[in-house]
């Protein structure tokens, strides 16, 4: 049986019906379970182990409203499941459910950011490279009807943030970029695409988080800039996604003194940001959920001594005008909470009625109130699109981006054993071959696994060494003393989203933009020692030269995704004459809108 295509979210008189009926049913205890949310692992196979009975007995003792899967990791990888695995966690959940689930992960670069064995897209700021709305709405419509398929209903995507700051810590290559408009345009095409394929989506992190220097996960982000600012930059893009009537707003955990000035409240439990600027000012009438509570952004402002503080935030994120709770690091406390405030009168029962329709209503849209199981049988044959494999490459080589060719090293020459001795002298390397080096402070196995393939189709003798903070797979010196006979060096570079900090070097607090440590070190040696020869190529970060000004030739990709591994050598060899260009500014290296025209021609070795 082929599976049916999957039907735009959209409101129905039928799903309205439900809505109204259900909510009159409901005690005051079921209205609240279904503002609640908690995790469960898309890897969590054993349906009677320890880890999935304790979100069964979430789900059926407090009437939870929806799940956001996350991954579990081992020493080496986060570890992702297949889409049949992934969609046998799905029916078990729904099933064990009374309700129907929503059921919402983050899905920021398509399903590849939580499974394996699917389309492996780049994260959003490769779009940006590209900025053509057609493409990000094409990709919202791949996203889409990959999730459905496997019992995804909701995308904790798109980001919204405008990444002005090449300091922020959380953001990064998960921003579309660092101009409004184009931010906005982008977020709006992708909420197009995946909301016409029957995903419901999310703008994140509002009001902005892409001008902060902390990582909320970790301590109180704030938002410093006027109210101006706010308006022309950060919030345009929330307004694009309110107007093409995105699902789902989640608040940032970050003080924003110019629409906030209680320096004890941040967005999320703020009513003059949630209730008086995000519903009225803006006109947002969907579902607002708050960014996990577990994260101390939120939790470190309240007394443990007065309670759990994660129930003192639950209330507050309530009275301000929140939807739904997103991962509390427990359910009980919040959960009792909530109850107890409507029955003393803090909070009136009508106030969580409202929160309740809405997300009953973001589930009779896509249908949830007639099925919600999938079709296991079928989930490869979506999952598993030839189609859709080539779009995700076809994105990834669109975005390859040359910021600099100083050392002119571009195009490589393809070399093979057998064409050795045909090739002119004069256009023969010297000596040695070409070396490449994958750098990072943390590599997945899998990182520089393409890269090494598909730079040893092109030539066959190249070196491949590993390296990263947890020791190299050779010797440094023996790297060293390869790189110093090679004719052609590139540094495979691994930066996430979250390497921008400070450090000390030499006893001195020093930014670090990526590769401090051991790692930026041996980058350091191999730029004074051979920077003439080397390429740089950036997956991931593009923020990296900022550390590095003695990098010649340089390379960004966006992602440390197996398909810009791919785009990297195809850019190499000069496979690729794309338009990409910067998203965003690097200081003093390169403007946001600039990029080199790709080299044609191979140049003689030296």
């Amino acid at each position: 049986m082929q599976r049916p295509e999957p039907k735009a979210v959209a409101s129905t008189i039928e799903g309205q019906s439900w809505v109204d009926l259900t909510v009159k049913g409901f005690s005051l205890e079921e209205k609240v379970g279904q503002m609640l949310q908690v995790r469960a692992y898309v890897d969590s196979l054993d349906f009677n182990g320890v880890e999935y009975k304790h979100v069964r007995d979430e789900l059926q003792k407090y009437g939870i409203g929806s799940v956001v899967l996350g991954m579990h990791f081992n020493r080496l990888n986060a570890v992702r499941a297949s889409p049949q695995d992934a969609a046998k966690v799905t029916d078990q959940l729904q099933s064990d459910s009374k309700l129907p689930l929503l059921i919402a992960a983050d899905l920021e670069r398509g399903l590849a950011s939580r499974l394996r064995d699917v389309p492996d897209f780049p994260w959003p700021m490769a779009l940006g490279a590209i900025d053509d709305p057609a493409e990000a709405e094409r990709f919202g419509a791949v996203t889409a009807r990959e999730a459905r398929a496997v019992g995804i209903n909701w995308a904790l995507a798109p980001i919204a943030d405008v990444n002005s700051n090449p300091l922020n810590p959380v953001i990064n290559d998960r921003s579309f970029g660092e101009d409004a408009e184009r931010v906005g345009a982008l977020v709006a095409a992708f909420v197009r695409g995946a909301r016409q394929n029957g995903l419901l989506v999310t703008a994140k992190h509002f009001p902005g988080l892409g001008d902060s220097v902390t990582d909320s996960h970790r301590a109180v982000a704030s938002i410093d800039a006027d109210a101006s600012h706010l308006q022309r930059i950060e919030l345009l893009p929330f307004r694009r996604a309110i107007e093409t009537g995105v699902d789902a707003v989640l608040l940032a955990h970050a003080r924003v003194p110019a629409l906030e000035d209680d320096a004890a409240k941040i967005t999320t439990n703020s009513p003059k940001v949630v209730t008086g600027l995000l519903r009225g000012q803006l006109g947002y009438q969907g579902v607002i959920l708050t960014d996990a509570l577990e994260m101390r952004g939120i939790t470190l402002l309240y007394d443990p001594q007065k309670g759990s503080p994660t129930a003192q935030a639950t209330v507050d994120a309530v009275k301000a005008g929140c939807d739904v709770i997103m991962l509390p690091t427990e359910v009980d406390a919040p959960f009792h909470a909530i109850v107890e405030a409507v029955r003393s009168g803090q909070i009136p029962e009508s106030r969580i009625d409202e929160s309740v329709r809405r997300i009953l209503k973001m589930k009779a849209s896509v249908g949830l109130d007639k099925t919600r199981m999938v079709n296991v049988e079928q989930v490869a044959t979506v999952t598993g699109s030839t189609e859709a494999r080539d779009f995700a490459q076809h994105i990834a080589d669109e975005a390859v981006t040359l910021v600099r060719d100083q050392a002119q090293l571009l195009p490589l020459q393809r070399m093979t054993p057998a064409s050795a001795d045909t090739v002119a002298s004069a256009e023969a390397p010297k000596e040695g071959s070409l070396v490449a080096v994958v750098l990072s402070e943390g590599l997945e196995s899998t990182n520089g696994r393409e890269f090494e393939k598909a730079l040893k189709s092109d030539l066959p003798d190249a070196q491949v060494f590993y390296a990263d903070s947890r020791g190299s797979s050779r010797p440094v010196g023996e790297i060293s003393e390869a790189i110093s006979k090679a004719y052609r060096v590139i540094v495979a570079a691994y930066v996430t989203h979250r390497d921008a900090r400070q450090v000390m070097v030499d006893g001195q607090p020093t930014l670090s933009f990526g590769l401090a440590g051991p790692t930026g070190q041996f980058l350091q040696h191999v730029l004074e020692t051979a920077s003439d020869k080397t390429v740089v190529v950036a997956f991931g970060s593009p923020y990296l030269i900022q550390s590095f000004p003695k990098i010649q030739t340089y390379v960004c990709t966006y992602a440390m995704a197996s398909t810009s591994e791919i785009s990297a050598i195809k850019a190499l060899f000069g496979e690729i004459q794309n338009h990409a260009k910067l998203p965003v500014t690097l200081p003093g290296v390169a403007q946001r809108g600039d990029s080199l025209p790709w080299p044609t021609k191979p140049r003689p070795s030296p």
